[in-house]
């Protein structure tokens, strides 16, 4: 299993929200649920208003450019999806275990 950690990219420049743009070139907030690094990639997972009422989440990868803004990439395998989303829930229950 690859190493898992926290990280604050998106939070340390935009705060608790992003705005992302839609198919219909609107732009919709997004807030910022999560942010980790898992293996060599970075992750982000953001929730809409309407996501958080189906306690939904969409995740990201987050891509660095030296001199510019982080950008958000669409994730197209099913095998990193499913990779991303266990760790995103790994993260959200680390510290229930009992010892």
């Amino acid at each position: 299993m690859s190493e898992l950690k926290r990280i604050s990219v998106l939070k340390d420049i935009y705060g608790t929200e992003v705005d992302l743009i839609g198919e219909d070139g609107g732009t919709e907030p997004f807030q910022i649920v999560a942010e980790f690094q898992l293996g060599d990639n970075s992750y982000a997972g953001l929730q809409s208003h309407e996501m958080r009422k189906e306690d939904e989440v969409a995740f990201f990868r987050i891509t660095m450019k030296e001199g510019a803004d982080p950008e958000l990439e669409s994730i197209e395998s099913d095998e990193e999806w499913e990779a991303v989303a266990e760790a995103y829930d790994d993260l959200q229950f680390e510290g229930d275990e009992q010892p």
